[in-house]
């Protein structure tokens, strides 16, 4: 059988994403992982860690020996220190999501998984960047796609994702969101393969706007927008108020939800599983799938980094790459 080929990129050179992709050297028999990475630190990490791990050069070709952690070799631009950031770094961490991406494309690698990145340190190098989804769509030419996260038997999508909370009610247009609820359900059918997914839509507003009274986006943007696509064929839900749509019975009937903006649907879902949450960014001609957790500088290089989101990732890029 042939093993599908997963390129995992390590992240944030100076936080946790060198730690945990470490820690799939002999782990996953049913995948071929090719960490992309500067060698060295890969390295000089395991010897922080008191790991005795063996590494081999990446080579299409050549399948490597069980337990050996294979690494395509990105060089950093200047040394990483555990738990300091440089800006000197940020073209690297660009150059490994482009070479994984690159791959992607080609059909060289089934799916990318990806380690945390700094966004504030890559624009602090003076490259604007707001983020994985968004930098995967540019790199890509996907004029839309939609985050969605995962975690204790919930699928938690985003209408908006890294805006200012001001701006987010002007950009839910009845055009975004009907894109955004038709990538959602094609995703859910196809890479999911659920038949008929039910999607769980959020109001924008407290109770949903209350008829009005607490905002008309419901009204106005919302609901016509499911009417719309319900008349379509799509099994939508809602507008609902969202204190009251994660509650167990509610999540038990459907089988995503969309939340309107990035802190109304995200605490929920990493309160029930962080740790173990994975982010999957959908409407891309190529699988991602990554961890739902930052850089975590200050675990950098400590031993106490938790692998445990991005195994999830792994596993779910193996699912959905079958």
């Amino acid at each position: 059988m042939t093993l599908p080929v997963l390129a995992i990129t390590a992240g944030e050179p100076a936080g946790i994403g060198p730690d945990i992709v470490l820690a799939l050297a002999g782990t996953y028999p049913a995948c071929r992982p090719v960490v992309i990475a500067d060698r060295h630190l890969l390295q000089d990490r395991a010897r922080r860690l008191g790991l005795a791990i063996t590494f081999a050069d990446y080579q299409a070709a050549a399948t490597p020996a069980p337990g050996v952690l294979e690494v395509l070799h990105i060089p950093l631009e200047t040394e990483a220190i555990p738990g300091q950031l440089d800006p000197a770094n940020g073209r690297y961490v660009l150059a490994t999501l482009d070479r994984a991406i690159d791959g992607c494309l080609g059909g060289e690698f089934a799916a990318m998984v990806t380690a945390p990145v700094h966004k504030g340190v890559i624009n602090d190098a003076g490259i604007p960047f707001t983020g994985h989804t968004e930098y995967l769509a540019e790199r890509t030419g996907t004029s839309r796609v939609v985050m969605m996260l995962a975690g204790s038997g919930m699928r938690v999508a985003l209408a908006t994702t890294h805006l200012p909370l001001r701006d987010v009610a002007d950009a839910i247009t009845a055009e975004s969101l009907t894109t955004t609820l038709r990538i959602l359900d094609h995703d859910l059918r196809q890479r999911f393969r659920i038949a008929t997914p039910l999607i769980q839509v959020a109001g924008l507003n407290p109770h949903a706007g209350e008829g009005g009274y607490l905002g008309r986006e419901e009204i106005d943007v919302i609901e016509p927008v499911l009417a719309k696509l319900r008349a379509e064929g799509m099994n939508l839900e809602g507008p609902l108020p969202a204190d009251t749509l994660f509650g167990k019975e509610t999540l038990a009937r459907g089988d995503a939800v969309l939340a309107m903006y990035h802190d109304q649907g995200l605490p929920v879902l990493k309160h029930a599983s962080f740790g173990t949450g994975i982010n999957i960014t959908l409407g891309l001609p190529i699988l991602r799938t990554s961890v739902d957790h930052g850089t975590a500088l200050e675990l950098a290089g400590t031993g106490k980094a938790n692998p445990g989101s991005l195994f999830e990732a792994v596993e779910l890029a193996i699912k959905l790459s079958a």
